[in-house]
């Protein structure tokens, strides 16, 4: 299994990025092929940073073959090419990660 692994800070604008996260950007990002589960989870406490965290989002593939091939197709590409659009609700760019 493989998963993409997504952290974002608390936004400057919350009720916008709500909005347009769940209204927008997840119906997207459901539509990656290949993936089998995905999870957007509030995040309640962190220890050990200075990061506001606020979302942690897991994307499951089947293997890191299917993940990468996932990015590089189509719905993956508009996925990529949405997040600039959050940006705007954020002080800083997500973190992403890619784990096996």
């Amino acid at each position: 299994m493989a998963k993409l692994v997504v952290l974002y800070e608390k936004p400057n604008d919350q009720e916008g990025f709500e909005s347009y996260y769940f209204q927008n950007h997840v119906p997207l990002a459901q539509k990656l092929p290949g993936l089998t589960n995905a999870k957007v989870q509030k995040v309640a406490t962190s220890f050990n940073t200075d990061l506001n965290l606020y979302l942690l989002v897991e994307l499951e593939f089947e293997s890191l073959g299917q993940l990468n091939a996932a990015l590089a197709s189509e719905e993956g590409m508009a996925v990529q090419g949405d997040v600039k659009n959050l940006v705007e609700y954020l002080d800083k760019p997500p973190i992403i990660t890619i784990v096996e």
